[in-house]
């Protein structure tokens, strides 16, 4: 599976009026899920959430190209 790089969120039966608002309602949706957390809370939350979407994808091959290429630039 190659990895989509190019902005990809949506929500059914949402209608958005710029093609930027579901990412922007990604961000605010992450935002909040670390609101009021110490920076330790927000590490497990942040593990836990590599964790769920890992399984979710479940393609290794996906996967190890995900992590090099989020690896880069660091």
């Amino acid at each position: 599976m190659a990895l989509t790089l190019t902005p990809n969120f949506n929500e059914v039966g949402k209608t958005y009026f710029n093609a930027y608002s579901p990412g922007d309602d990604f961000y605010e949706l992450l935002i909040n899920t670390h609101r009021d957390l110490s920076d330790e809370q927000s590490e497990q939350v942040n593990a836990r959430l590599i964790l769920i979407l890992a399984n979710h994808i479940g393609d290794i091959a996906t996967l190890r190209d995900a992590l090099q290429l989020a690896r880069e630039g660091v």
